[in-house]
């Protein structure tokens, strides 16, 4: 493998001479559209991956390996990690010039057989991939963003073969505009959905294939996710700039990276969050959700200004710039980071780390020492996941431009590092083997990713057809008795994710001692977009007596998923809130659930002014009336 990779590197400088070159698919096959690319003029040379890697600093007891370079991984754009501890990488040959019938970008299989830290094999899934900015596994196949399509790649017999083309499930996400801001972040959630971003730039239509333009759903900026066995689509946000990143922490809260703006959103269900700039699509939005970050990262003056890492930016965390997000839900690194998150600085060269506390409705993210720097100009970590030894990957795009410069792109470069405590210990795992007694008992693990990875492979189980009652019974036991309440939450997902939650479980679960375990039992009574009027009951009563800013919060989420004719009883207690008790977002959340309430009964709506105790609120539908 290092011979190999001493081939590439002279490759790649033979590349580079000259003032203009050709960029050439890494695998030899498709130029870039660009065809010719002129240096720019202030070009600083590539450094090798081992030079890269030497000027990376990490806090003390951590390293960091070469897990792969150039030429064995390029244009490394995203990564999942499969029931083997397996790496699946999208090597991007696209980026910047989509195309909607290209199809040269990569899959590509790595393995660490010895637990070295450094991949032992490589195969390559599929070579024909268009325009990919994301991979998950599961369900007996690959789920990929290819613009303008999402897509499933079947492989159910799991030999690392494709079954067939490309299943389409969803299409009409925009491409013709955009660059760096497509749809991306494929993260799954302890509900069992897909998560994903979309970019700003330009509007989506999405539906499944031959869905009329009139039944297509809307989107820019902000998240969605997908069901993996019901096939439906949902926004669950709008707003932000360019989610790039995305990951739920101990307690199963959803956050997003995001650039230029604030670098960090809570995100929930039914929120409409600050943008870079244009209107949301309901034109009755009147104010929109902050982020809950307490600091930038780069000075807050142009963002066109953040970039360079000069000493101002350096010294607040490097730029404007984000990718990529991770709690770190391991067992191998200290517990002062247990929780913790962490996203790459594209400009910044590092990776930031960032605190969050509960506070009010939601949650404060206070700024930590940064976690990683590296000194080479051409470092450009994207992605960063934690794997079965605890340690963590991060992805380095490795390019002399970052997400404002096309005209130039390297094509040959890539890296992957592998970060980790001490000694790791090696990890043989095939968690797709596992019977279910023992993936249930998973759900007790240290490290998260044991937790999810059970997660997905006992809903793929349940969705087959298997039988769930013993499944069911052991969750069941965890949910209600376990002393930790990220256990009681893990198994309680998985009960949900497998059909084992009934309606009156998810009544009962709301009277619970646990703030965490209430707004979970809220959000998980609306999964399915309605909710039964005992849960609905539930509801109000919450509404008027809950001490607990996020379960309003997850109750007045609940309120927007409503049907608007069963929205009234719950509307008209959530109003009476007092400002003590309903922050910004709180408020903002709750209007955005009342306001359709007065195109369909404008004297009961108005009713409310004389009964809500939010003064926003009062000013708010008063508007919305005379409008």
């Amino acid at each position: 493998m290092r011979n190999r990779f001493i081939a590439g590197f002279v490759i790649a400088l033979t590349l580079a001479v000259s003032a203009a070159v050709v960029v050439i698919a890494a695998d030899g096959g498709k130029p870039d559209k660009a065809k010719e690319q002129k240096r720019p003029s202030n070009w600083i040379e590539p450094q090798t991956p081992q030079q890269t890697l030497a000027q990376l600093e990490l806090p003390k007891g951590f390293k960091a390996t070469l897990f792969a370079g150039e030429p064995d991984v390029v244009q490394p754009l995203s990564f999942t990690i499969d029931p083997r501890g397996r790496l699946w990488v999208i090597e991007c040959l696209s980026y910047p010039h989509w195309d909607p019938d290209g199809g040269h970008d990569r899959v590509s299989i790595y393995e660490d057989a010895d637990g070295d830290g450094v991949f032992d094999t490589r195969k390559v899934f599929l070579d024909n991939g268009r325009n990919l900015s994301s991979i998950a596994v599961g369900f007996g196949g690959v789920w990929l963003c290819s613009t303008p399509e999402f897509v499933f790649v079947p492989d159910a017999d799991g030999d690392d073969k494709p079954d067939g083309p490309p299943r389409v499930l969803l299409d009409g996400f925009a491409w013709q505009k955009v660059k760096h801001n497509v749809f991306t972040g494929l993260t799954w959630g302890p509900d069992g959905w897909l998560y994903g971003g979309h970019g700003i730039l330009e509007t989506s239509h999405i539906g499944k294939p031959g869905t009329p333009d009139d039944q297509r759903v809307e989107m820019n900026c902000g998240v969605w996710r997908y069901h993996p066995t019901r096939h439906v689509f949902e926004v669950v946000a709008h707003g932000m700039t360019n989610p790039w990143g995305l990951d739920f922490d101990d307690r199963g809260q959803l956050f997003a990276t995001n650039c230029v703006i604030s670098h960090v959103f809570h995100i929930v269900p039914g929120g409409r969050y600050a943008r870079m700039y244009g209107e949301h699509f309901n034109k009755f939005t009147y104010d929109v959700m902050t982020s809950p970050a307490d600091h930038l990262h780069w000075a807050g003056a142009k963002w066109q200004e953040s970039r360079g890492n000069t000493p101002e930016q350096d010294k607040l965390g490097g730029g404007h710039a984000h990718a990529g997000c991770m709690f770190y839900l391991g067992d191998n690194w200290p517990d002062d980071y247990r929780d913790t998150m962490f996203v790459c600085n594209v400009h910044g060269l590092r990776i930031n780390n960032d605190a969050h506390a509960r506070k009010g409705s939601g949650y404060v993210v206070t700024h930590r020492p940064d976690f990683a720097r590296d000194a080479d100009p051409w470092f450009r970590g994207l992605e960063l996941k934690c794997g079965p030894d605890g340690g963590v990957y991060v992805t380095d795009w490795y390019d002399y431009g970052e997400c404002h410069d096309y005209d130039y792109t390297h094509r040959t470069s890539g890296r992957i590092y592998k970060i980790t405590y001490g000694e790791a210990k090696p990890v043989k795992v095939d968690l797709a083997k596992q019977s279910n007694d023992e993936l249930v008992a998973q759900h007790l693990n240290a490290n998260e990713w044991y937790v999810r990875t059970a997660r997905r492979i006992l809903e793929e189980r349940a969705a087959r057809g298997d039988d769930m009652a013993a499944v069911h019974a052991g969750l069941r036991k965890i949910t209600d008795t376990h002393a930790d309440v990220s256990r009681r939450l893990r198994a309680m997902w998985t009960l949900h994710a497998t059909g084992g939650l009934s309606d009156a479980d998810l009544v009962t679960l709301m009277s619970d001692k646990a703030e965490d375990v209430r707004a979970w039992a809220v959000r998980l009574a609306t999964d399915s977009g309605a909710a039964s009027d005992a849960a609905i009951a539930k509801f109000v009563q919450l509404a008027s007596g809950d001490e607990s800013g996020l379960v309003l919060l997850h109750v007045a989420s609940a309120l927007n998923r409503l049907p608007v004719d069963k929205r009234w009883a719950l509307a008209e207690q959530l109003v009476k809130l007092t400002p003590e008790q309903a922050d910004h977002n709180l408020t903002l959340l709750i209007w955005y659930g009342v306001e359709p309430l007065v195109g369909v009964d404008k004297a009961r709506a108005l009713k409310m002014v004389a009964t809500t105790k939010l003064p926003i609120l009062r000013q708010y539908l008063a508007r919305r009336a005379a409008s």
